[in-house]
């Protein structure tokens, strides 16, 4: 692919402000304003310098597997029924079906595509599901810091508390994986006003969660320091699409097939990230893995065009052209 002579640079420093005064955005504290969190400014995406992805590639695509447990009769958790009084059997069961049956058929399907994957781990999966982790290990795939488990949100707990939380998560990660992670996706989406601050003190290099940009950013965190979002997606992801919105298992392999044509097509002007967010116990299921099969064939047929890659390998990308 022919490359733009537009200069070559890593993406914003947390971006420049509109006026293009040469200061970059000032760090935050943990008490952002009212109307900001302070994190990065405005920037958009025709105004930024162009790049390339490694072997002259644009369009960088990567799947998130989330590998979730949860607590039995008490918590939070996806529901595909309204669910009864605890102990909530009917949802709590679908839910396990994931790790037990649906997870190992996406393995399957990842290994006949040759798709890596990041996996979103929460740290309690590894007494619950013996096995389930190693085998993604097994495959090369990135492990990714997922809190605790998915019958909590760490958004709510006073700052201490959830610094404790990373803690206890990052240290069974680091344990059972023999390496710290590099990135970290909240339960449930959840994070303080603190949350970008105590990953970058607890040595994560970049984050998930936001899904407010095509394109990596640098976060400003406290103490002068910063943090990279890679952007997670919250269209091509199962549980708001088919929990919330009731896609049918067409439609959403349809949407990703449909993305990603268009984002190929878009990143011939500039880089792109495009991330699919899947959950066993949802795209698992028989009747939506056939339709996924598809769409991620689809995607894995032009492998030659695009860099199919984890978050971790975006994010060390970034922070290498950053040097």
């Amino acid at each position: 692919m022919r490359r733009s002579k537009r200069p070559i640079s890593a993406p914003p420093d947390a971006a420049r402000f509109p006026d293009d005064r040469s200061e970059t955005l000032p760090v935050t504290t943990s008490e952002p304003t009212v109307s900001s969190h302070g994190r990065y400014a405005y920037s958009a995406l025709p105004d930024r310098p162009v790049y390339d992805w490694p072997g002259g590639r644009r369009l960088a695509v990567y799947l998130a597997l989330n590998l979730e447990t949860f607590d039995f009769g008490s918590g939070l958790g996806a529901e595909l029924a309204p669910g009864g009084p605890q102990p909530d059997v009917l949802n709590y069961a679908w839910r396990d079906w994931g790790n037990r049956v649906g997870a190992w058929r996406i393995r399957d399907m990842l290994d006949e595509l040759g798709l890596p994957a990041s996996v979103l781990v929460n740290s309690r999966i590894y007494r619950d599901c013996p096995g389930l982790i190693e085998a993604f290990r097994a495959r090369g795939d990135e492990i990714v810091g997922h809190g605790r488990s998915n019958s909590e949100r760490q958004g709510t707990l006073p700052e201490a508390e959830e610094r404790a939380l990373i803690a206890e998560a990052t240290a069974v990660l680091t344990r059972e994986e023999g390496k710290a992670p590099a990135g970290w996706l909240g339960p449930w989406i959840s994070q303080s006003r603190v949350t970008p601050d105590l990953l970058a003190e607890a040595g994560y290099r970049y984050l998930l969660d936001w899904c407010h940009d095509d394109q990596p950013i640098w976060f400003a965190t406290r103490g002068g320091g910063r943090i990279l979002s890679v952007p997670y997606p919250q269209e091509l992801n199962d549980i708001p699409a088919i929990v919330a919105r009731k896609d049918g298992p067409r439609a959403f392999a349809e949407a990703i097939a449909d993305g990603f044509d268009e984002m190929l097509d878009q990143s011939r002007r500039a880089p792109l990230v495009m991330g699919i967010a899947l959950h066993p116990y949802i795209v698992g299921q028989p009747h939506r893995l056939r339709p996924l099969r598809q769409a991620l064939e689809r995607i894995a047929g032009h492998r030659d065009r695009v860099w199919l890659t984890t978050s971790g390998a975006i994010a060390a990308h970034v922070a290498k052209m950053a040097e």
